[in-house]
């Protein structure tokens, strides 16, 4: 990496690592689409209703896996920028050790509670049926997609974010044939969905082997000695992201619990169809601070404070664009959106009206999103945690519990909105404290 560049071309710098992070996230996050798309035309609205229940638990493997992998690469990062390789190279190995034995441990005791969690949501019939099918395997497939994941992050931090870019190309194209093959001509149904998400991540983690055995020049698979001191540091460092991750599963069951409850059925397949936006949406946040961390972390070491900062507020820009632009588009769009999973006339009035509310967010949780991945790429674990715990879940859930008691499903969209805005305060606060 070279600081010149970085002073000179930062806009230009940022798109180069983040856009590789981001066609990576996005057709990542086009997976999850594509599955609702084959879910919704070729099993119905309650496999729908089923995968979103169960989005908690793939948040739950999301924290866990962020922690280790963020707070992990943050640390190399910085010891990569001082140029001590040994050390940068003992942290990659452990880091990708705790990572694959956390996400085992998380597929065991998630198996515990698929029925006390059906219990509580009141899921019947079909729905309890298609949650208990789809997850039971896709739990495998969270495991491999987390450690995946890792990897890709240490892809990225040596400077190789065009190869982790094809291995999702191949992945995304991978599980659109297959959801195909398994949901329309075999007629599976949703467990055909799951198995090819699973065939397609262990496509992905045999590319991801051959780099890190055949291409990698700075980060090598190998022997390691464990650290409990690192260990700690690592977690303490990626505590945000594990909060931010956490947190979001913990809102998807405060989401789900008040839906079911005030709605039924069909508040939460429309509020899953807008969801999938919120997703697409998000990746592109991740891959813009996945992108822009390394770049971060690398100036920090290389004791550049001021570049790292003007890093974050170029990255900021950047994102407050997208999030414009994907308003606009989706107003534009939302008709023919909402009838692309389901046929349901109701559900797609639903759809159309609350995207429209819930889009609002888009305006400022790019900014909160980036902000906090700052932090943590400079070591401020406290002021990233802030950042992501206001958002995530103090004031959201209040949103979540409050407005909707009042407003009906119009509070439910309304929820994310009005949370951003406030943590957007609140980041503003934690930039200006550092100066």
């Amino acid at each position: 990496m070279d600081l010149e560049k970085f002073k000179q071309n930062t806009v230009g710098m940022i798109l180069q690592f983040s856009i590789p992070a981001i066609i990576a996230m996005v057709l990542t996050s086009l997976i999850t689409v594509v599955d609702g798309f084959f879910i919704g035309n070729y099993v119905g609205e309650e496999g729908i209703a089923a995968v979103n229940l169960g989005l908690p638990i793939i948040y739950l493997f999301l924290s866990i896996g962020l922690m280790v992998s963020v707070g992990g690469v943050a640390i190399a990062g910085m010891s990569f920028g001082a140029g001590n390789l040994t050390a940068c190279n003992q942290v990659f190995r452990q880091t990708i050790a705790t990572t694959v034995v956390f996400s085992v441990l998380t597929g065991l005791i998630v198996a515990l509670f698929f029925e006390p969690m059906l219990d509580f949501f009141g899921a019947e019939g079909q729905v309890r049926e298609y949650f208990k099918i789809y997850y039971g395997i896709l739990l495998s497939e969270l495991v491999v997609m987390v450690v995946n994941s890792s990897f890709g992050m240490f892809i990225r931090g040596e400077g190789n974010p065009q190869f982790y870019m094809k291995v999702n190309i191949v992945s995304v194209l991978a599980n659109v044939v297959l959801d195909y093959v398994f949901a329309v001509r075999f007629h599976v149904g949703i467990a055909g969905i799951a198995i090819a998400s699973l065939i397609s991540e262990m496509v992905s983690l045999s590319m991801i082997l051959y780099f890190f055995l055949k291409k990698a020049k700075v980060y090598h698979l190998g022997t390691f000695s464990f650290s409990a001191t690192l260990l700690k540091r690592t977690l303490l460092n990626g505590s945000s992201e594990f909060i931010g991750e956490m947190s979001t599963g913990i809102v998807m069951f405060a989401y789900n619990f008040v839906i079911m409850r005030k709605i039924g059925v069909d508040g939460v397949t429309a509020f899953t169809i807008v969801g999938y936006i919120a997703y697409v949406f998000s990746m592109i946040i991740v891959g813009f601070g996945q992108g822009s961390s390394p770049l971060i972390s690398f100036s920090f070491g290389a004791k550049e404070g001021e570049l790292a900062k003007k890093i974050r507020k170029r990255t900021n820009g950047l994102v407050f664009a997208i999030g414009a632009a994907f308003f606009v588009l989706m107003a534009a769009v939302s008709g023919w959106y909402s009838g692309l999973f389901v046929k349901n006339n109701a559900i797609q009035e639903m759809v159309r009206q609350g995207m429209m509310i819930f889009m609002v967010s888009f305006f400022f949780s790019g900014m909160n999103a980036i902000t906090s991945f700052y932090f943590t790429s400079i070591g401020k674990a406290f002021e990233s945690a802030i950042i992501s715990l206001s958002r995530g879940l103090v004031v959201l859930l209040i949103c979540i519990f409050v407005l909707p008691a009042f407003l009906g499903m119009t509070g439910v969209w309304l929820a994310a909105p009005v949370t951003e805005i406030i943590t957007i305060i609140i980041s503003a606060f934690l930039c200006m404290r550092e100066h």
